[in-house]
């Protein structure tokens, strides 16, 4: 796409960077702009003033972001022991953590708990039996199932998370009975969410609930607000503040002057638009001499950073300094694996005058790309990432 403007994602000093520091670099590699993060978490900080931000390490696990976000007095959400443990090494206190996975084993429980945590999330009975055993008297938050509002996303979450409302009222009062502190409810209204009106389906189903819990002399103090904040690729979103200023608007219009403590999980909205994925065109070629489209195979693809194009979910805006007329393209990965296409059905406009050789800028890459790149499949190394 040589009509792109790189400037809407980084500024030219940014860029100018990235060039210079690229020149030695073998493709492909990922290079993580510090202060567009720096800047993204100060403008959540703004918008929600009275909110814990509580960073998805999973978006993004590179040790430099972590530092940067402890020093910004970030808290940190974690999926598994291995996260927390890494934090714990960077001396992020555990008291800033929340393990908010719903599905642990019961010795990660308890390890979480010698090392400090005391906030965890659950949606399941079994679960709720672990907390009580392995980390008795924590805080819980119940997650709400959400696949009515989650569809509408970019990266739906489906029904592997949460429970329906009259089981998650059951877990509320079981934790209770286990000596739990029952501290609130959390919900995701799906990655990559642009419909801002699935915050406000869910806050009034959470403020219902949480009348009906306080009824029933088991008041809740907090709701978890979760991710789901939007990143800008080919397609935008509005913008965080506009986010912000609906959002505050829902919890005022449910709650009054009685708002719970909130919390908020961001990882794509604080850090996705913080990276540039590089990536070399390795062949171009038709399957046959009357198709209409092009193969264009890079040395990166859905194992090697990009898995989130699967089902073609998430479009990522692509620049070559390549110019003039476009054509449709298929764009593939190395591997040797069907399933390594990127964009087939999308038809994705590149230069014609792409060749071997030229360099892709995949941008707004800095979430969910080096996280889920595989380690040594058909003996690619992972992803290489850089901070600048």
């Amino acid at each position: 796409m040589a009509t792109l403007d790189y400037l809407s994602y980084c500024s030219s000093q940014e860029w100018e960077d990235l060039l210079r520091f690229s020149e030695q670099q073998e493709t492909p590699f990922l290079v993580i702009f510090t202060d567009k993060v720096r800047q993204k978490f100060e403008h959540f900080r703004s918008g929600f003033p009275a909110a814990r931000i509580y960073y998805a390490v999973k978006a993004n696990p590179g040790t430099p972001l972590l530092a940067l976000l402890r020093d910004l007095g970030s808290y940190f959400d974690v999926a598994s022991i291995h996260e927390l443990d890494q934090l714990i090494e960077l001396g992020v206190s555990p008291e800033r953590v929340s393990f908010g996975n719903t599905i642990k084993k019961i010795r990660h429980i308890h390890e979480a708990y010698e090392k400090g945590v005391r906030l965890f999330a659950t949606d399941s009975e079994a679960d709720i039996r672990n907390l009580a055993q392995a980390a008795p008297g924590s805080r819980v938050f119940f997650r709400l199932l959400m696949d009515a509002v989650t569809s509408d996303s970019d990266w739906p979450l489906s029904k592997k998370f949460g429970c329906q409302p009259g089981t998650l009222t059951d877990l509320v009062a079981l934790s209770a009975e286990l000596d739990l502190d029952p501290y609130g409810i959390s919900f995701h209204v799906g990655s990559q969410q642009r419909d801002i009106q699935a915050w406000d389906a869910a806050i009034a189903k959470v403020s219902g609930l949480m009348a009906l819990l306080a009824k029933a002399q088991i008041p809740l103090r907090a709701i978890n607000l979760g991710g789901g904040f939007p990143a800008d690729y080919l397609v935008k979103s509005n913008s965080l503040s506009v986010y912000a200023e609906e959002i505050n608007h829902y919890l005022q219009n449910y709650f009054g002057s009685a708002i719970p403590e909130i919390c908020l999980e961001p990882g794509r909205g604080l850090v996705g638009e913080s990276g540039v994925l590089v990536s070399e065109v390795v062949l171009i070629a038709r399957k046959a001499k009357t198709d209409r489209k092009r193969w264009v195979y890079t040395d990166t693809g859905v194992f090697n950073g990009l898995m989130e194009t699967l089902g073609e979910s998430i479009k990522y805006p692509i620049y070559t300094n390549r110019a003039g007329a476009t054509e449709a393209t298929i764009l593939a990965g190395p591997t040797c694996d069907s399933i390594d296409i990127m964009y087939q059905e999308y038809d994705y406009p590149l230069p014609s005058s792409l060749a071997i050789g030229d360099r892709l800028y995949w941008l707004a890459t800095g979430a969910y790309t080096a996280s889920y790149s595989a380690v040594e499949f058909n003996g690619f190394p992972p992803l290489r990432t850089y901070y600048l």
